[in-house]
């Protein structure tokens, strides 16, 4: 099992980051993805990577501007996701953590390393959509 946890503060309400994260129709700005298919109207989705990987999600909470989670399992992992948001003085706060075990013996000492990587290509794929919808 591997936890990865990114925190950032981002120049913005939080109404702005929540709508763009946890949209299932607008992911261009994603620069991983090839697209979303939502197999169960705020439950349940697939993203599909530009390589044609596939990942399946299960939506556990939905608290909007405060609490986003999901189950997320693929051939290779599964796990679990949880982003929490706060907002003060025209700023917001993101935590995103994830928590993953990987199906695969040999790719459990990789797992830890990828999700960080993959969590700092996020933030800066989130933080270019935010700049330019301004």
């Amino acid at each position: 099992m591997a936890i990865a946890t990114m925190k950032a503060e981002l120049p913005c309400e939080v109404e702005k980051v929540w709508k763009i994260v946890t949209s299932l129709e607008n992911y261009s700005w994603r620069s991983d993805l090839g697209k979303i298919v939502v197999l169960e109207p705020g439950r349940r989705f697939e993203e599909h990577t530009k390589d044609g990987y596939v990942t399946r999600f299960t939506i556990t909470a939905c608290e909007p501007y405060k609490q986003y989670e999901f189950d997320m399992e693929n051939e290779n992992m599964k796990g679990h996701w949880i982003g929490s948001f706060s907002c003060e003085n025209g700023k917001t706060t993101i935590e995103f953590t994830e928590d993953v075990t990987a199906k695969k013996l040999f790719m459990k000492p990789f797992v830890g390393g990828y999700l960080k990587k993959q969590q700092a290509a996020y933030l800066r794929d989130l933080e270019k959509a935010l700049t330019s919808t301004s």
